[in-house]
């Protein structure tokens, strides 16, 4: 998964930005988009032992750990590296994470939306601030681990366990009931607009890509060995 250029990053935030306001709208509106939404959660919910696991892959206590982790190595990786503003990457994941409580609290008092009949009467469930965590911690340390990573099956095999803890933690807190799937799929998009800052800041202070020399020393003559 290469970090996508910063002028592409528009066009990409088109669609879960769209989508994360018509999910917004049918929930304020109660339209027909939540109907479905019932029916299919009707349809999932079954709660056991292992979808509460998978929803604790949601958890802070979980996922923002590993973020921690992934700061603190980038961060130490940069600096040794002697790569000018090294510390920028790091800011980018961490406001990244500490944005998801300050857009999700708001959100949830404004929705007011109730939950699944699997949880106790409460309102404040849209969106889903289990899944915004984990989008977002897993992403952000998986897109910042890119640029130190360079064995392309290590970066296939990062960006899998990302998709896999990530689609794990959803379906784990719709299977339980925690949430609707539709609060779940209104995460995913606000994690996607908060993971584009940290693509934009990836993309613009990776190391560059160094260049081999060996067809400039073996297989290209110098003006000192050419024919005369």
């Amino acid at each position: 998964m290469p970090v996508p250029p910063p002028r592409a990053l528009p066009a990409l935030l088109a669609l879960p930005v769209l989508l994360f306001a018509l999910i917004t709208w049918q929930v304020l509106a109660d339209g027909p988009l939540i109907g479905v939404d019932e029916r299919l959660s009707r349809a999932l919910v079954h709660p056991d032992r292992l979808s509460e696991l998978l929803a604790d892959l949601g958890n802070v206590q979980v996922a923002v750990p590993v973020l921690a982790v992934a700061l603190a190595y980038v961060a130490w990786q940069g600096r040794a590296g002697g790569r000018d503003r090294w510390w920028l990457p790091p800011l980018a994941g961490a406001l990244a994470m500490a944005l998801v409580p300050a857009l999700v609290a708001p959100l949830k008092a404004w929705t007011d939306r109730p939950g699944t009949p699997a949880v106790p009467p409460a309102v404040g469930y849209y969106p889903s601030g289990h899944t915004a965590t984990a989008v977002v911690a897993y992403g952000a340390a998986t897109l910042l681990l890119l640029g130190p990573l360079r064995s392309p099956a290590g970066r296939r095999v990062l960006v899998a366990l990302c998709a896999v803890l990530v689609l794990a933690a959803s379906y784990g807190l719709v299977r339980r009931g925690y949430h609707w799937p539709l609060d779940v799929v209104a995460s995913w998009c606000l994690g996607a607009v908060l993971l584009a800052g940290v693509a934009s800041v990836a993309g613009r202070t990776a190391p560059p890509v160094t260049r081999s020399t060996r067809r400039s020393s073996s297989g290209t003559p110098s003006s000192s060995t050419g024919p005369s």
